[in-house]
């Protein structure tokens, strides 16, 4: 049987075909694994935006609520209204409480502007009092050595009228025996009456001199009534002084009052801080909102971020500030641009317990080890609102 002479030729030029086409796979593979590790990429990637949760920071019950849930509120829009009628009346009340105090402090103003020249007066009086009291007891200690001395010259009156009618006793049984003259006898009679008149003048004299030193004492008791009486009006004077000092320093806590309820009226009314959709409602209006308690959530649609997890034998090839490519699980047609804003330095590690103060290091060997994957945060530069959802997977390649 002839054989084909082209056979040999044909399986030559095969042989040149399979070598050629396994040449350009491994090329093509060496220049996608160099591309993959020039450029990372992975599809362990979920969308991020920034939240917060909305809670009231009065409490009362919701009049009014216009969102609706999953809608979007520009910044500004008002989110609910809690009913401000007692936070109005506790506004009012505090108010009142100020205008008073203004009206209390005008009044002790114009009391001091009174009592000023009361006050003067009064510690002048005060000083003149004090001076009519010393007077007084001087005038009083006078008055005492006058009754003193009246009464010594009573007393030696009254002995001298004893002695003149002791001597007038003893001469008058003489004159009948005519042992002394009638003249004798005369002159002692004189001599009592004498002496009785100058005992009469003494004892007036100590009367005189007792009523002085009653009057000097009634004086000092007035004098220290004046001076009792100025000391409680000057006493009364820089009271009003006092009571200006304690309602000025009453003002601060009543301004503090009333900024804090005007505050609490103005909370009644919350707006939206940022564009934002409106997630995870789950009230109406009538319910009882109370403080810190969270009524919905707000996803802030300004800014969005993708969390991609790389291991972290791609990590050296990521720097901060890398152009990154970015495609959404749901719509892999579009394709977003952002950056790198950090690469994470930290995740839980799996053989990280500590038990008694001691690492727990488990006696088992695996053979095959998983690498582990870093957080990347990159920032979306042309994110379209209605396309991104917090939690939607994503691809990310860095350039």
């Amino acid at each position: 049987m002839p054989t084909d002479p082209g056979i040999p030729k044909r399986r030559q030029v095969g042989r040149i075909l399979q070598l050629v086409v396994v040449s350009l796979a491994v090329v093509l593979l060496v220049l996608v694994v160099l591309a993959t590790d020039r450029n990372p990429r992975t599809d362990d990637a979920s969308v991020r935006a920034n939240l917060i949760e909305i809670a009231p920071e009065v409490s009362g019950r919701l009049a009014e609520l216009p969102v609706k849930d999953n809608t979007f509120v520009k910044q500004g829009s008002l989110l609910f209204v809690i009913d401000p009628r007692d936070y109005e009346y506790a506004l009012r009340q505090a108010l009142s409480d100020q205008d008073n105090l203004e009206q209390r402090i005008s009044d002790a103003r114009r009391k001091i502007a009174a009592q000023n020249s009361a006050v003067g007066a009064a510690r002048a009086a005060v000083l003149n009092t004090t001076t009519g009291v010393k007077t007084a007891g001087s005038g009083i200690a006078v008055a005492q050595a006058t009754v003193s001395r009246a009464k010594a010259a009573t007393i030696a009156a009254e002995a001298r009228w004893r002695y003149a009618q002791n001597d007038l006793h003893r001469l008058e049984p003489l004159l009948t025996k005519q042992y002394v003259t009638i003249d004798q006898v005369d002159l002692a009679r004189t001599a009592v009456d004498t002496a009785r008149s100058a005992y009469d003048e003494s004892l007036a004299a100590l009367s005189e001199a007792q009523a002085q030193e009653t009057q000097a004492k009634l004086r000092q008791q007035s004098a220290s009534d004046q001076a009792t009486q100025s000391e409680a009006l000057l006493g009364q004077a820089l009271h009003v002084v006092d009571t200006l000092d304690i309602l000025m320093s009453m003002r601060p806590s009543l301004a503090a009052k009333v900024d804090r309820a005007r505050l609490d009226l103005e909370r009644c009314r919350v707006v939206a801080p940022f564009d934002a959709y409106v997630t995870n409602m789950n009230i109406s209006e009538g319910a009882y909102a109370k403080p810190g308690s969270p009524m919905f959530t707000l996803i802030d649609s300004r800014n969005w971020y993708v969390i991609a997890n790389y291991r972290e034998g791609k990590i050296k090839n990521i720097r901060i500030g890398d152009p990154v490519d970015l495609y959404l699980m749901g719509h892999p047609d579009r394709k977003f641009r952002g950056k790198v804003e950090s690469v994470g330095f930290g995740v839980l590690p799996e053989d990280g317990k500590v038990v008694g103060g001691l690492p727990d290091v488990d006696r088992t060997l695996n053979w095959v080890h998983l690498s582990t994957r870093f957080p990347v945060r990159i920032r979306v530069e042309d994110p379209d609102p209605e396309l991104f959802r917090i939690g939607a997977t994503a691809v990310t390649v860095v350039r």
